[in-house]
């Protein structure tokens, strides 16, 4: 196993350095593209089964976690990661299925009652 010198100066320890960062992100970001799919799964699920109720709304607060963590990898990711531009992409997806679904319930709960 190598390990970096005490000072961290030289160029073969500069590339050890971004690529051991560069993983750990990698794996973040991988983890977090799998959160997104359960995430999008939710409200999939939902819409299949036509249950358009306030209490599934609730998800809104799940969307705010994925962003919180979207923003936080963000910044952790000094070297900008090949996975960078697919999680904003989904987390916007994820965005989209959120705010498709929202719209869904509420068009339910104020639909006129039939008489």
């Amino acid at each position: 196993m190598s390990t970096l010198s005490a000072a961290g100066r030289g160029p073969e320890d500069a590339v050890r350095f971004r690529a051991v960062f560069t993983a750990a992100r990698s794996a973040d970001r991988a983890e977090f593209l799998a959160d997104c799919g359960k995430f999008e799964a939710e409200p999939a699920k939902e819409i299949r089964t036509r249950k358009f109720t306030l209490a599934e709304l609730e998800e809104e607060r799940s969307m705010e976690r994925l962003r919180r963590r979207h923003r936080d990898l963000t910044a952790r990711d000094v070297f900008g990661g090949p996975e960078a531009a697919e999680a904003g992409e989904r987390l916007e997806q994820s965005a989209a299925a959120c705010e498709d679904y929202a719209e869904r319930v509420l068009a339910v709960l104020h639909q006129a009652p039939e008489r």
